[in-house]
């Protein structure tokens, strides 16, 4: 027994900053994904026998997170407390005396952060798996299940918007 607990420690500090930047990407800067990144691992402990090896181990764990993200939109949905991510700042340490530089920065990350919670969930997980966590478009295509194909239109729908949402300039930056 303690083997496989070694084992699983293994895993869990192999895919820990994986699965949270992932539930971050989907969530936001929220005080809720610690307990959404600690339901992905006791999900993944409960699962792991049934790990058959048709993708890859990351893709199997990704693919919980993105679902536990979702799950957690959901509940928020239903509690009707959904809203954009809420000020960035309040979540972020703060220094007294930012630069210019950090507070511009701060403020695109801001903006991105509310322009990406507008996205529908479909498309925010491509932009958080393919462009936060540069994730390629096949293994985006295999955590999602969805068609090659569809994770392109959705890629391309969801930057559209985001152009819309910042203007041009704002993701070319």
């Amino acid at each position: 027994m303690n083997g496989n607990d070694n084992a699983f420690r293994f895993v869990v500090e192999r895919f820990m900053d994986d699965v949270s930047r992932t539930v971050t990407g989907m969530l936001g800067p929220v005080p809720e994904v610690d307990d959404v990144v600690q339901e992905v691992f006791i999900k993944l402990h409960r699962s792991l026998s049934s790990f058959r090896g048709d993708a890859s181990l990351k893709t199997f764990v990704v693919r919980m997170a993105i679902n536990k993200s979702l799950d957690a939109l959901r509940k928020r949905k239903r509690a009707a407390w959904l809203k954009p991510w809420t000020d960035v700042q309040e979540y972020e340490h703060q220094t007294t005396e930012a630069s210019d530089t950090e507070i511009t920065s701060r403020e695109r990350r801001s903006e991105l952060r509310n322009a990406i919670n507008k996205l529908p969930e479909n498309q925010r997980a491509v932009i958080v798996l393919r462009l936060i966590e540069d994730i390629s478009t096949e293994e985006t295509s295999r955590i999602l299940d969805v068609p090659y194909g569809t994770v392109l239109s959705r890629l391309k729908r969801g930057l559209d918007r985001l152009r819309i949402e910042l203007g041009e300039s704002a993701l070319i930056n």
